[in-house]
């Protein structure tokens, strides 16, 4: 996969006859006074085509049309059983991003060849045209059309998933989706999920970290703080504060993290990440509620170093990821 540059993305939006800006982060969005939202087109897209000698099939398949609700499926082509089922979110601060990312694309199609498991990748609705619990109730809503699919039988690479090891997964704002949308499967008693993974969660709160006050962010870094406040002014709730729940799971007032109890927890850290230390309170605040947590630490890389590969390291922590993922959802 090739390196996507940040630090050479175009920050050259159309001009367009509209109000004045009111919210932008470089070359990714640019929000105006009257709702208009630009969205450069700074990663391409990709279509459901995978390289044949991955031996992994891929297909998308529409969830809700009225919502525009989509996924793409990756099922590994030389099963011969039951495989676990991983339902994974993108990142992309709930702002930006997609299932048809290439940098996404590339990497779940590896990671279903490498986990030998079905992933389902869900497109959900981005804000601030839907901001929070937009995300989340198309998260909730994939699973229950999961659920109705492995009744029906109607997706073929479906057909090869055993809901019963089912994980729910996401990367950046994608895990933070996955954080919640596993809470609300477990209080709905929809399926119980065997397994969470949060891969640099993208959480926050009013007060800062060490690592988000001091940690230096080189031009190739995917997420600065700066960035991190607008995402969050863009997907909240107007009006709330970073201490909202759904962005400080750890706040005063947020509901209990004791359902984090009934399944298993991996949460992936990257040391040179401005999240670096709230991922690792919230690790600690996982397992203080009495869950099963694994955290992982990768050195010398930054956040999304396993899509974007924006570090020299990248592709190297990338595939030791890839082998604990693997561990992690077979053991």
């Amino acid at each position: 996969m090739a390196t996507i540059s940040l630090s050479q993305m175009s920050t050259n939006f159309r001009m367009q006859n509209h109000s004045p800006v009111v919210e932008e982060i470089s070359g990714l969005i640019r929000v105006q006074k009257d709702g208009y939202v630009e969205r450069p087109p700074v990663v391409p897209h990709a279509s459901c085509m995978v390289p044949p000698e991955l031996k992994v099939v891929a297909t998308d398949v529409t969830i809700d049309k009225f919502t525009n609700l989509w996924a793409r499926i990756y099922a590994p082509s030389n099963r011969q059983s039951k495989l676990p089922l991983l339902v994974y979110f993108h990142g992309g601060g709930f702002c930006v991003g997609s299932a048809s990312w290439a940098c996404y694309h590339d990497f779940l199609a590896n990671l279903a060849r490498v986990a030998c498991c079905v992933i389902v990748s869900v497109n959900y609705r981005l804000a601030p045209e839907n901001r929070l619990p937009a995300a989340y109730d198309d998260g909730f809503n994939a699973i229950l059309w999961l659920k109705q699919e492995a009744l029906k039988g109607t997706v073929n690479e479906l057909k090869w998933c055993d809901l019963s090891s089912l994980y729910i997964a996401g990367d950046s704002a994608g895990a933070n989706v996955a954080h919640h949308v596993a809470k609300r499967v477990v209080s709905n008693t929809i399926l119980s999920p065997k397994g969470v993974i949060l891969i640099q969660p993208f959480f926050g709160a009013e007060s800062r970290t060490m690592s988000e006050k001091h940690s230096t962010q080189g031009s190739n870094s995917a997420l600065t703080l700066s960035a991190s406040d607008t995402y969050w002014r863009l997907a909240l709730p107007v009006g709330a504060t970073r201490d909202h729940p759904w962005c400080n799971p750890l706040a005063k007032g947020a509901p209990k993290l004791s359902d984090s109890k009934l399944f298993k927890t991996m949460v992936c850290v990257a040391e040179l990440d401005i999240l670096k230390d709230r991922n690792l309170e919230l690790a600690a605040a996982l397992a203080g509620a009495g869950a099963s947590v694994q955290t992982l630490i990768y050195k010398d890389v930054g956040h999304a170093f396993h899509v974007l590969h924006n570090y020299p390291m990248a592709r190297t922590r990338t595939n030791d990821m890839m082998a604990h993922l693997k561990g992690f959802i077979n053991r």
